[in-house]
């Protein structure tokens, strides 16, 4: 498939990308349409490897960008990598140019418990 320019881009997180993703299955399905390869490894990626709701994933994403030093791209990779310890925090901003207090990483970690609760 050859694009030929972007409309729009919009982060999503990987819990969005899967109901987006089984929503576009079942109107294929309805629809008796056969779902390429490409594109059920894809559902199958997200379905895998997704960790909360696609409400629950953007809540957190939004909860996140409140904090001083959060970009969006951080964010969502927090959302979808979920880490449980500073060391794994710390591991996604290692390409930063600047780091987080103990109490600033003990901040989003407190976030993320609670949006996989």
């Amino acid at each position: 498939m050859i694009v030929k320019n972007v409309l729009s881009e919009e982060l999503l997180t990987l819990a969005e990308v899967k109901e987006l993703l089984t929503g576009i299955m079942e109107e294929r399905k309805e629809m008796d349409l056969e779902v390429g390869y490409e594109f059920r490894k894809s559902l199958r990626h997200a379905e895998l490897f997704a960790k909360t709701g696609g409400k629950k994933s953007r809540e957190l994403v939004n909860k996140l960008l409140e904090l001083e030093k959060m970009r969006p791209v951080i964010a969502v990779r927090i959302t979808d990598l979920t880490p449980q310890t500073r060391d794994e925090l710390r591991a996604i901003y290692t390409k930063e140019k600047y780091t987080l207090s103990n109490e600033e990483l003990d901040q989003i970690l407190e976030y993320v418990a609670e949006a996989i609760d």
